[in-house]
């Protein structure tokens, strides 16, 4: 293609440095390129699929984890070997190819000089070489990992979206960017600096770089991934965000250039297909399929066995500082007590520096027939989604969250402090109306949490049919509501916006939304 025709179709470039998956036909092996830490490889693997079942011209960079992705490469047969180096003609999977990419075993580093370098070379190889070549319409960068590129796509005419999965952000001189190989002096003044630069040599030589507050300042559009915790954040909400992110949200947010995308669960998490549970189950039999992996949770982890005992699941690492477990621990001897003639029971499968609290007051108090404290591990996890019948989480903040989108889909009400993608997600349950997927408390504290467990408790203690019944519609509602297909509807969305165009010519103007609610999970 010459260099001077553009595409007739707008071409979309997601920048992303974890994917679960691809679809077959869009490049080479497409099914063995998977490299997960989180959320943002789920989103970002349903999104691409998205777009290319549509015909949308989609193009994916992302890093060459060649241990991850063939495993190891060394005892790869030569034919598989060359065919996983060679790059098929208009292939649209772009991988940054640097060793420090190669022979990982995990997305990120636990040492922060390692991340910062692995996230100066994924950008440079994608503003230098995967950019240049693609000729995207726009692009759609994830995090502080990929925050230098809306700055480099701003002065390139290009235009971005910025997803803030996270409020983490890292600060960097302009040297260090530069030394890796990006020609930061094209594209300084659309970067966000920890000070204000005087010129270039000033910013260079003493004010660093404030990665992701880079990224919200010169991408056009930006989103969270949930409309709460944007708004939260605007209104100055939580102290953990940094002012310079919380001062460039609000920019785009007053500007009308921001919006809220709540991520989805794996699909993989669904009672009626989880290999991890002694009983699979629907909504047409989810009391029965509840109780037969209650019963096996219970004998595994040598609780009182009980079918009807009423279990309250923790998913959610152990951390404090964001997710809550202090309230727990400081009712957890009153709240056992409380229900104990009904052995209430508690389930924590969860690493983090607050679980020898937990452990603790088990064995202090001689609990363990009633709460257990485990490291985590998936399938037991998964396992207890299925036993339990409520799932707790009263994080002090939450950007996102997919425990509880993913318990209801198992049929585990979530109990959750009202903040964040946890307001936008948990609806109060209202057993006349029908309405509603579980229990929210407003007030961030034990008192809270305990208010809140003992309306699960008075839910738990109606008739088995009504309990039922409401169980039933909250599975159902959950998996149509908390799908991948939503995400990639609303991200389709605001691509449209941007550009001012659809994606695919259709002769209705609805035909592409039409195609989208059709793609599978």
């Amino acid at each position: 293609m010459p260099k001077s025709q553009k595409p007739s179709k707008p071409r979309i470039l997601i920048v992303t440095p974890e994917i679960t998956y691809l679809p077959q036909g869009m490049g080479n092996m497409t099914q063995r390129m998977s490299a997960k830490a989180g959320g943002l490889a789920d989103v970002s693997a349903s999104l691409v699929s998205a777009l290319f079942e549509l015909g949308a011209d989609v193009h994916v960079a992302l890093p060459n984890y060649r241990r991850m992705f063939q495993g190891d490469i060394f005892s790869l047969h030569e034919k598989e070997l060359r065919k996983y180096h060679e790059v098929l003609p208009g292939s649209n999977i772009h991988l940054a190819e640097d060793r420090i990419f190669y022979y990982r075993d995990q997305v990120y580093s636990g040492y922060s000089d390692e991340s910062m370098n692995i996230a100066m070379v994924f950008q440079r190889e994608v503003i230098n070489h995967i950019i240049p070549m693609v000729r995207p319409d726009l692009i759609h960068c994830n995090d502080w990992m990929t925050a230098l590129i809306p700055a480099m796509a701003k002065r390139r005419g290009i235009k971005s979206l910025f997803t803030v999965h996270n409020i983490h952000t890292r600060e960097v001189p302009l040297p260090r960017i530069e030394e890796s190989g990006i020609d930061a002096a094209e594209f300084w003044m659309n970067l966000y600096f920890c000070g204000l630069p005087q010129n270039y040599d000033h910013a260079r030589s003493q004010i660093p770089v404030d990665l992701l507050a880079s990224g919200i300042f010169a991408a056009h559009y930006i989103n969270t991934v949930s409309p709460r915790f944007l708004w939260e954040i605007v209104e100055g909400w939580h102290s953990v965000v940094p002012d310079s992110v919380r001062s460039e949200l609000s920019h785009k947010f007053h500007a009308g250039c921001s919006a809220g995308i709540l991520n989805a669960p794996d699909p993989s998490y669904h009672p009626a297909t989880d290999d991890a549970l002694i009983a699979r189950f629907t909504s047409d039999d989810v009391m029965a399929g509840k109780a037969a992996n209650k019963v096996a949770l219970q004998r595994e982890l040598k609780l009182k066995v009980d079918p009807e005992a009423p279990m309250f699941f923790w998913p959610s690492r152990l951390d404090p500082f964001q997710k809550g477990p202090q309230l727990l621990t400081e009712i957890l001897l009153q709240v056992v007590s409380a229900y104990w003639d009904r052995n209430l029971q508690i389930v924590v499968v969860a690493n983090g520096p607050h679980q020898p609290w937990i452990r603790k007051i088990i064995t202090d108090f001689d609990l363990q027939d009633r709460v257990v404290a485990v490291d985590f591990d998936e399938r037991l996890s998964r396992l207890a989604y299925a036993a339990s019948d409520f799932m707790l989480m009263p994080s002090l903040f939450e950007p996102c969250g997919l425990p509880q989108m993913t318990a209801p889909i198992y049929g585990s009400l979530p109990v959750v402090h009202s903040t964040g993608g946890l307001y936008d997600t948990v609806r109060v349950l209202d057993v006349e109306k029908s309405t509603g997927n579980g229990f929210r408390f407003e007030c961030y504290g034990s008192e809270g949490l305990r208010w809140a467990i003992d309306q699960a408790m008075a839910f738990h203690a109606l008739p088995t049919e009504v309990r039922a019944r409401e169980i039933s519609r909250i599975m159902e509602e959950s998996v149509l509501e908390f799908s991948h297909k939503e995400v990639a509807r609303r991200y389709i969305d605001i691509y449209e916006q941007m550009l001012e165009r659809p994606l695919v010519e259709t002769e209705s103007g609805e035909a592409i939304k039409a195609m989208a609610a059709g793609i599978q999970d």
